[in-house]
């Protein structure tokens, strides 16, 4: 370890996108010197780091050992860090291979299948939706038949409500396989069997941020999720209340602490998704990062507990930090265009005469860019989004729709190649 009067060596493993990740970074830097892992020189990230090193690619876990065991013997690295969904096991790979804190693969990689998960907290009779994993289309229909319509259809490897669907009878089923089944992202792990097909809780979703120091569970946010665009479950915005009643849920609270002892999840940090239902809170996945949507963001604007030095101070086997210091709301939105392959020509917010809860207005896409609401355009499709923080609930919802009433955009669709004619 470092001398105690010198920052903690923190690696962090890539980055994200700046528009939902610098924020973390802003925190972290004033005490901790950063070593960063990319595949490509840092622009944004340098006002924040002390050095990096590129690599070919961050997705390889060998690389990234052999890469993070160099600099260790040159700089000996306190903690690894990484809050990409697509790199957080290679990044285990790194801490195990250190003896850091987070060097358990098979415990991130519980996470990371879902199929792993659900059979963890099914050993521990955590409460959760019942869980199938299937391999074709027929076994789904099976399977649905058992369970009971409606159910959910899931990809096994992905995040963000990707591919997820609801599907109310074999028909829909049918229908809506080849979403689930085929949706990825480029960096996705491949399984060969790829869906579950689970039980449908109902209920309204929210999310719980959790700071996990050997095994001590210690949540820090919590967001209530809205979705849109059913039967798809499109997360079009969050809020998080500083004096939300499911604070004070203890029920939840040991249902949120057994699923992590279910998992044997011991440090890091974890964003969990729970369904609250007439029969009580279920867990509906963990991921083990923290969790995206700007919603870590908003919980910062809200309680003023600070999320990226939590997942430092975990990183690196010192006990979190968390401590409110403020009672607000944070809110945001995402914003879609309203048919399918839409050419932009413009997107901006109006801000003449908006209220002081706005927090940010933020432009995700520009003129040319082609895009489609859910569920062709799901979470890529999003053209902006803002953030609102205000004394209470109804002040931040107000200050979203004035916000989403201040976005304009133009664009017209794509028009159709012609079909080739046949002979």
């Amino acid at each position: 370890m470092n001398p105690t009067n010198e920052r903690p060596h923190l690696l962090v493993v890539a980055t994200g996108m700046r528009l939902f990740r610098e924020y973390i970074l802003r925190s972290i830097a004033p005490q901790y010197r950063i070593h960063m892992f990319l595949h490509a020189e840092p622009t944004w990230e340098k006002d924040y780091i002390e050095a990096w090193t590129v690599l070919e690619t961050t997705l390889d876990a060998e690389a990234l050992v052999v890469a993070a065991q160099k600099l260790h013997a040159e700089q000996p690295i306190d903690g690894v860090l990484c809050w990409d969904e697509a790199r957080i096991l290679q990044t285990a790979h790194v801490a195990e291979a250190l003896g850091l804190p987070g060097g358990d693969v098979a415990m991130i990689n519980r996470c990371r299948d879902k199929h792993l998960t659900r059979t963890a907290l099914a050993a521990q009779g955590v409460p959760q939706p019942e869980s199938v994993l299937v391999d074709t289309v027929d076994d789904a229909l099976v399977t649905a038949e058992k369970l009971g319509y409606p159910v959910i259809l899931k990809p096994r490897a992905l995040a963000a409500s990707l591919g997820v669907v609801k599907v109310n009878s074999a028909d829909e089923l049918k229908a809506n396989w080849a979403f689930a089944h085929d949706t990825t992202v480029p960096e996705a792990p491949h399984y060969d069997v790829k869906v579950l097909v689970e039980e449908f809780a109902d209920g309204y979703e929210i999310s719980i941020d959790s700071a996990v120091f050997q095994g001590q569970v210690t949540p820090f946010c919590l967001a209530r999720k809205e979705i849109g665009y059913p039967p798809y479950a499109e997360e079009i915005g969050h809020f998080v209340d500083a004096a939300d009643p499911l604070l004070a849920d203890e029920q939840l609270f040991q249902v949120l602490a057994d699923a992590h002892a279910a998992i044997e999840f011991t440090d890091g940090v974890t964003h969990t998704e729970i369904m609250m239902t007439a029969d009580g809170p279920k867990i509906i996945e963990i991921n083990a990062r923290i969790g995206g949507d700007m919603i870590p963001y908003l919980g910062l604007q809200a309680t003023g507990a600070d999320p990226g030095l939590a997942a430092a101070a975990v990183a690196t086997g010192r006990t979190p930090e968390l401590v409110p210091d403020r009672t607000m709301v944070g809110g945001v939105r995402f914003f879609y265009v309203d048919e399918n392959d839409t050419v932009l020509d413009s997107v901006e917010f109006d801000s003449t005469d908006l209220p002081a809860t706005i927090d940010q207005l933020v432009p995700l896409m520009e003129a040319g860019q082609t895009t489609s609401p859910p569920p062709e355009g799901t979470l890529w499709g999003r053209i902006a989004y803002a953030t609102v923080v205000a004394t209470s609930l109804d002040d931040c919802r107000a200050g979203l729709d004035a916000a989403e009433k201040a976005l304009r955009w133009s664009g017209k669709v794509k028009a159709k190649e012609p079909e080739e004619a046949t002979s």
